[in-house]
C-alpha cells in the first residue's frame, strides 16, 4: 500500500467517525467517539509527516494527542460530570437526514477540490476535500443539535477539519505554530463548558432551544 492510500482511507474513516460523534444519543457516546475521532486525525498526522517526510509534523501529532484526543474530552467530561440530570437527547434533524446530509456535503467537496491544482496534493486530494467537508459536518452539528455540549463538539470538529488543512497545506510551520494549532481548542472548550455550566445553573437545562428564555 502507498502512502498517499493509506493517508486517503484514513480521511474516510474521519468522516465516519465524525458522524458518529454527532448522531450518537448520548453525552457520555459522544465524548469516546470525539475522542476517537481525534485519533484518526492523529494517525493521518503521522502518516502525512512520514508521506512528506516532515518531522515537523510528528511534534504536531503528538500534541495532538494530549490535546484532542485526551484534555477536551476530559474537560467536557468533567463538565458534564456535574450535569448528569440535564438529559437532552437527539436533535432538531433526524438521524437519517444527518447522514444523508454529510454524504451529499463530502459529495459537493469532492467536486469542489477537483479543479484544485496542487502539485503537493494531487495524489491527496481526496483528504482536500474531507478537510473541507469535515468543517462544515462541524457546523452542521451546531445547526442540528440541542444540546449544548454536543454544539461545542460541532466546534471541535470545525477545528479538526482546519487542523487537517494545514495538516495537508502548511505541515513544514515552525513548531510553536504547530503546538499553537493543536492547543487553541482547550482555550476555547473551557471558555464554552463554563458558559455551559453557567447555562445550567440558572436554567437547569442544556437545551438551547430553552435559551430565548434569557430574552429580556
Amino acid at each position: 500500500m502507498t502512502g498517499s492510500f493509506i493517508i486517503n482511507n484514513l480521511a474516510g474513516l474521519l468522516i465516519i467517525t465524525s458522524v458518529l460523534t454527532i448522531i450518537v444519543r448520548k453525552i457520555s457516546s459522544t465524548i469516546v467517539m470525539y475522542s476517537l475521532q481525534s485519533l484518526v486525525l492523529v494517525m493521518i498526522m503521522f502518516a502525512i509527516g512520514n508521506y512528506f517526510a516532515t518531522s515537523e509534523l510528528y511534534s504536531w501529532a503528538i500534541t495532538a494527542i494530549l490535546t484532542k484526543v485526551i484534555l477536551v474530552p476530559l474537560i467536557v467530561y468533567l463538565t458534564y460530570r456535574k450535569m448528569k440530570k440535564a438529559k437532552i437527547e437527539g436533535g432538531v434533524i433526524p438521524v437519517p437526514i444527518i447522514v444523508i446530509l454529510a454524504a451529499l456535503i463530502m459529495l459537493a467537496c469532492h467536486f469542489v477540490v477537483q479543479p484544485v491544482e496542487l502539485p503537493l496534493v494531487s495524489e491527496l486530494k481526496p483528504v482536500l476535500a474531507v478537510s473541507l467537508g469535515h468543517f462544515l459536518i462541524g457546523l452542521m452539528c451546531i445547526i442540528s443539535q440541542r444540546n449544548i455540549l454536543k454544539q461545542i463538539f460541532g466546534y471541535c470538529l470545525m477545528e479538526n477539519g482546519s487542523s487537517l488543512t494545514l495538516a495537508l497545506l502548511a505541515n513544514r510551520v515552525p513548531k510553536l505554530v504547530e503546538i499553537g494549532v493543536t492547543t487553541d481548542a482547550i482555550f476555547a472548550v473551557v471558555v464554552m463548558c463554563y458558559f455551559a455550566r453557567r447555562i445550567y445553573c440558572v436554567l437547569h437545562t442544556l437545551d438551547a432551544n430553552k435559551l430565548n428564555t434569557l430574552k429580556g
